[in-house]
This record gives C-alpha cells, sequence and structure tokens, in this order.
C-alpha cells in the first residue's frame, strides 16, 4: 500500500507545482492592457489576409502513414531484440513469427490500399499543369 501513497504524493506534487506557479506569476505579473497586446504577431511582420488557409489533404495522408510506419518500427525494433533469445529459450519459431508477420501483413495490406486509391500520390495542381503545358509548347 506504501507504493501506492508514493504514487498519489507525486502526482499531487506534480499537479500543484504547476498550478502553484502559474497561480503566483497571475498574483506578481502587472496587468497592462493594450491593443498592441492582443494583435497577431508574426516575425515581425503585419499579417495581412485571412486567417484560413486551405492545406492539401496530401499533408495530413502523407503525415498519417509516417506515423503509421514509425510505430510499425518502434514495434519492430523490441521484437527483433527477443527473437534470438527466444528461440535459444526453446519457444516455437512460429509463435515468435506468426504475432509480427500478421502485424506486417495487415500493414503492407494497409500500404496496398493507400497506394491503390492513390493516397500517396501527389495531386498536381491546375496552375501546375498549365505551366507544365506552357513549357511544353515554348520548347
Amino acid at each position: 500500500m506504501s507504493d501506492w501513497i508514493a504514487i498519489g504524493a507525486l502526482a499531487a506534487v506534480g499537479l500543484l507545482i504547476p498550478i502553484g506557479m502559474m497561480t503566483v506569476s497571475a498574483l506578481l505579473r502587472p496587468s497592462v492592457p493594450e491593443t498592441g497586446k492582443s494583435t497577431t504577431y508574426e516575425s515581425g511582420e503585419t499579417p495581412t489576409g485571412g486567417t484560413r488557409i486551405r492545406f492539401n489533404i496530401q499533408y495530413y495522408m502523407v503525415a498519417l502513414l509516417f506515423v503509421v510506419f514509425d510505430i510499425e518500427t518502434v514495434l519492430l525494433f523490441p521484437w527483433a531484440v527477443i527473437y534470438r533469445p527466444a528461440i535459444e529459450a526453446g519457444v516455437p519459431m512460429i509463435d515468435l513469427l506468426w504475432p509480427m508477420l500478421a502485424f506486417v501483413g495487415i500493414l503492407a495490406i494497409g500500404l496496398g490500399w493507400a497506394w491503390r486509391t492513390g493516397a500517396v500520390e501527389w495531386a498536381r495542381s491546375s496552375r501546375a499543369a498549365s505551366r507544365k503545358t506552357e513549357r511544353d509548347l515554348n520548347t
């Protein structure tokens, strides 16, 4: 039971320190409201235009695929580390290979689907396509 008391005390300290720092800072800092403080600041430049920028969905798809395959790498390394000691300890090879082969197989199916649907191909904008045709006509 004393382990739980230590964990609870650590959690309480972990919460009380940041809350205490924010409280002390709110009480001690000067409050000088100005309109300039609420304006957007972007590297010394005055912002122009709207704040809503439409990003290509392709950036999100590439980021998601990166995260998925990064997690695959994180899960493959520990498996590779325990593979030889497990074989030497007498664990049957099929018991070691089956879970990882199933995991990699599911990821391969997902990558195949993403490739087939065009999720890993960059879409060309109409502006880029028109520039390419102009360049081809000029040469």
